[in-house]
């Protein structure tokens, strides 16, 4: 779990530079391997997981105890579809080889840009960026999506302001952001009215 994908994680991972004392939420955090990598990145900040799979969480819980026994960090049981989060929570929302077995990327979409603070960033991060690619037939559920296809449905759920790599290997990192509130919804969410 935390073993096979480390390359292609910290390629990914080259491609943030949060605050010290952002809020981070990684969506099929797996073995916890990047969570122990975003507290470190993030020493004053919170770092947080989900995953659908219980034995996933239950290693997460184990590899980051001391975080977690801190309140630095937070492993929950979870799904894209349905985060388990309030909305504006996280500056950085991340998804790591997991979005091919989400079964609703529209509504996992419109769920990382609901908790997302206004200006947060979404880091989707693929090794398989073909559709026809062998993986696809080898594992049940597997779905694998064009960038195009991605950056439609990111823009759909309102994400902008997009851009992607696509490393030596072709594999794929693609970033979007949750716009920022403008000056009208500044101050009337600073006053508690509606704009």
């Amino acid at each position: 779990m935390n073993i096979g994908h480390a390359p292609h994680s910290a390629w990914g991972r080259a491609h943030l530079s949060p605050a010290r004392d952002a809020h981070i939420l990684d969506i099929g955090c797996g073995g916890g391997a990047n969570l122990a990598h975003f507290l470190r990145m993030c020493p004053e900040g919170l770092v947080c997981g989900i995953d659908f799979s219980t034995v996933s969480v239950a290693h997460s819980l184990r590899k980051n105890a001391d975080a977690v026994a801190a309140g630095r960090c937070e492993v929950r049981l979870g799904n894209a579809s349905a985060i388990p989060y309030g909305e504006d929570r996280f500056d950085v929302v991340t998804a790591f080889e997991t979005l091919y077995f989400w079964p609703d990327l529209p509504q996992a979409f419109s769920e990382a840009y609901r908790v997302l603070k206004p200006g947060g960033l979404f880091l989707i991060c693929n090794e398989a960026t073909n559709p026809e690619c062998r993986w696809t037939a080898l594992i049940e559920g597997m779905q694998v999506y064009t960038e195009d296809t991605l950056r439609g449905l990111l823009a759909a759920a309102g994400f902008t302001d997009m851009d992607s790599d696509t490393g030596r290997r072709g594999n794929l990192c693609l970033r979007a952001r949750k716009a920022p509130r403008g000056n009208g919804e500044e101050a009337a969410a600073q006053s508690g009215e509606s704009a």
